[in-house]
């Protein structure tokens, strides 16, 4: 058994937080400068150098990438064989988005009651998703999740018989409805399967996977590689002046489901897609 303590984790998550805000991920930055190179658009173009030197003036500045620094959403894979010691797991993560949005000065975005709507005044709490997983590590990953594109994504409870074809027609459409709400080019987190929870929850954890890896089932990977066609071929483009890039790709997560249903979720991502990792 591995003792992890709390003040630990409190510390990652605090990092964690901050650098999602400030750095954004080279797997994006190289699908941006590949999409510059190839956009069509002349308003497009001129929209993606605009993105991309907004990343390096974040990066390098040490600021947020966006005014919206959003949802805090952590991911926890919880080795069985670590014991968390010195306090409760839930509330050091908390602790430490407290400290982070603080430290940070990142802007804090969420309210204690859905209608009564009083700003905590610390972006806490959280949304954590723990799993249990083998081993004696502890991965924390901070996802900051924009309300943008959170508000751009649904679940659909589909009839078995809507098939591939009904999940294609879905996703594009969500997307196409989408416009330029959730500040394209966007990342698509698909879920498949599961319950009408489960399968949000695939989504957006879809989004965490590298742009421009692909689901090891190659049915899958045909249908990432479809849709992320599809589209591109809506027109919508970057902020929505019109070009190719739409999106920079679609990822696809997949769960077994009961006999008598189907469903679906699109998870939308913006082009600051935040997220960093750890292992402790």
């Amino acid at each position: 058994m591995r003792e992890v303590a709390v003040s630990e984790i409190t510390k990652a998550v605090k990092e964690l937080c901050i650098s999602a805000n400030y750095y954004l991920g080279q797997d994006v930055l190289k699908r941006l400068e590949y999409c510059l190179e190839t956009e069509t658009s002349s308003a497009g173009r001129e929209t993606l150098q605009k993105i991309i030197e907004n990343a390096e003036i974040a990066g390098s500045e040490k600021m947020p990438l966006c005014q919206d620094t959003g949802f805090a959403v952590v991911f926890v894979d919880l080795g069985q064989d670590a014991h968390v010691t010195g306090g409760d797991l839930n509330d050091a993560i908390h602790e430490g988005v407290r400290q982070g949005y603080e430290h940070g000065f990142l802007r804090k975005s969420i309210v204690r009651d859905p209608i009564r709507r009083t700003n905590t005044n610390d972006n806490t709490p959280a949304v954590i998703h723990t799993e249990i997983v083998p081993g004696h590590r502890i991965k924390l990953t901070v996802a900051s999740k924009g309300g943008g594109s959170e508000n751009m994504s649904e679940v659909s409870m589909m009839a078995p018989a809507a098939g591939v074809e009904g999940v294609k027609k879905f996703v594009v459409d969500r997307v196409c409805r989408s416009g330029a709400n959730p500040c394209p080019p966007v990342i698509v987190g698909v879920g498949i399967g599961g319950t009408f929870e489960k399968c949000a929850e695939i989504a957006k954890r879809a989004l965490l996977r590298p742009v421009g890896s692909r689901h090891p089932d190659p049915f899958y990977q045909k249908l990432e590689e479809e849709l992320l066609e599809s589209i591109n071929e809506l027109g919508i483009g970057p902020q929505g002046f019109g070009g190719r890039c739409t999106a920079l790709d679609v990822l696809i997560e997949v769960h077994p489901c009961h006999i008598a249903s189907l469903p679906v979720a699109v998870n939308m991502q913006c082009h600051s897609a935040r997220h960093k990792s750890v292992i402790l």
